[in-house]
């Protein structure tokens, strides 16, 4: 395994936006002679030959003022701070790429599952405060020769552990202080194929009989969910995080009695397929929606409650995910019986996205097919005729509703051709629509003469 990396290595494996702005702040923090360090996960993933999703820097001074004067230097005004000042940490954003820049820390837990009180520290304090050994590793930033290998700092023993492919803690309370660092353990067991060791291990056991993890919110246990989810983007199976957070005995820490059910891989797998593939996925869905009401869909209803409540998902979001362990099994099977593209569109045109995902993942092959084609063709396909033309055949309200939707169907199973068959169609239904009106009022007019009939017959 390398033991030194060069600014060239890295910049050969960043996207191109991301490498010039690492690129400009290199050479500012060179003129100023300030020491940066690329750190942790970049670190650990360019030894293993994965790509770089983020670009991490520590900053042996002001974090800020180096930011500052990257922004300032900038040949364009294309350049935007986000500064978090409580965790002593700066976001410089350009228009296609992003770097976190970080002074070197040091951290104190007032209690365990706290947020960190944090103060100035050195590059020792700053490795020693991080997660996991092999997130423990930084390389000297050389802006004046890009090409010369700079020695990889160890100080934590991670490099040894890379090369045993094991997760390690740095210190025996690491779960106390931080339970949601066991979410990023199971994260990273199932992104890099890696194993929590024996000691963390053991310290898990000890922060979960310690109840430890009642004292972290659910905020921050939703955050770590949502990440678990998000990781499929880049080919990681979600349900393998869930699964080793089940053999670890920590979901049953989180809620008594949950745990995932191992009927649930399967789909998850499929979510995870589809959340990776850009043609299936939405952009604006929030994937973690599907894999919870997947998750949760076999338990009892109180369990799901009470599990929603755990994570702090309530309002919408949690209705909905209660509801689909209700009704998952009866829109699988209106799906499976479904005649033609058009009651497929019907079932699902109005359902959220994440449900639409959800159901995907958990149906057999020939309803998966259905859903896939509508995804890909069905759903963005205009009927030829819209409301306002209806409108002005005389249809309005539910009659209005009904004529759309049964022009779509017709149009996606092909009975409707074209503008001038829908409305045909259309002034069709308008025709029936006004005969069951006038028998509508008919009726209406006979119960109306009886009851005035026997109201007569009732005073005489």
């Amino acid at each position: 395994m390398k033991t030194s990396l060069s600014l060239d290595d890295i910049l050969a494996v960043v996207p191109e936006p991301t490498g010039e702005l690492l690129s400009r702040i290199a050479g500012v923090a060179a003129a100023r002679s300030t020491t940066i360090h690329l750190v942790g996960g970049p670190v650990r993933d360019l030894l293993l030959g994965r790509d770089l999703v983020d670009v991490d820097l520590v900053v042996e001074g002001d974090a800020r003022e180096l930011a500052e004067a990257v922004s300032k230097e900038s040949a364009s005004d294309d350049l935007v701070l986000v500064p978090h000042d409580r965790f002593g940490t700066v976001r410089i954003e350009g228009p296609t790429a992003r770097i976190d820049l970080a002074q070197l820390r040091n951290e104190a837990y007032a209690h365990p599952g706290a947020l960190p009180e944090v103060e100035p520290g050195d590059l020792a304090q700053d490795m020693r405060r991080r997660d996991f050994s092999i997130n423990a590793l930084c390389c000297a930033l050389n802006a004046a020769d890009t090409a010369k290998p700079m020695p990889i700092i160890d100080l934590e023993g991670g490099l040894e552990d890379l090369d045993r492919r094991q997760l390690r803690i740095q210190h025996s309370r690491s779960f106390h202080d931080d339970p949601t660092r066991v979410w990023r353990a199971a994260r990273l067991a199932a992104r890099l194929g890696f194993v929590l060791d024996r000691r963390s291990r053991n310290a898990l056991r000890g922060a979960l009989r310690d109840g430890a993890f009642g004292a972290v919110s659910g905020e921050r246990w939703r955050r770590e969910l949502q990440l678990t989810f998000d990781e499929a983007r880049w080919g990681v199976h979600s349900g393998q995080v869930l699964r080793a957070l089940s053999d670890w005995h920590v979901l049953s820490a989180l809620e008594p009695g949950l745990s995932l059910s191992p009927d649930r891989m399967l789909p998850l797998r499929r979510l995870s397929r589809a959340i990776a593939n850009p043609e299936w996925a939405a952009p604006r869905s929030r994937p973690w929606i599907a894999g919870l009401s997947i998750w949760l869909a076999p338990l009892p209803a109180a369990l799901r409650r009470r599990t929603l409540e755990r994570f702090s998902i309530r309002g919408e979001q949690a209705r909905r995910i209660v509801q689909f362990g209700r009704d998952a099994d009866r829109m699988l099977r209106a799906l499976a019986r479904s005649r033609g593209r058009g009651e497929v569109d019907a079932a699902l045109g109005a359902l959220p996205e994440e449900t639409v995902q959800a159901l995907y993942a958990l149906a057999n092959g020939s309803v998966r097919r259905r859903i896939l084609r509508w995804g890909a063709e069905d759903r963005r396909r205009r009927a030829p005729v819209g409301g306002a033309e209806l409108t002005e055949l005389g249809l309005v309200g539910p009659d209005l509703g009904r004529a759309l939707a049964r022009i779509r169907s017709g149009f996606l199973d092909g009975e409707v051709a074209n503008r001038e068959e829908a409305l045909a169609l259309a002034e069709e239904i308008s025709r029936r629509a006004s005969r069951r009106s006038a028998g509508v009022r008919q009726r209406r007019s006979k119960r109306q003469k009886v009851a005035r009939r026997g109201a007569i017959a009732d005073t005489s």
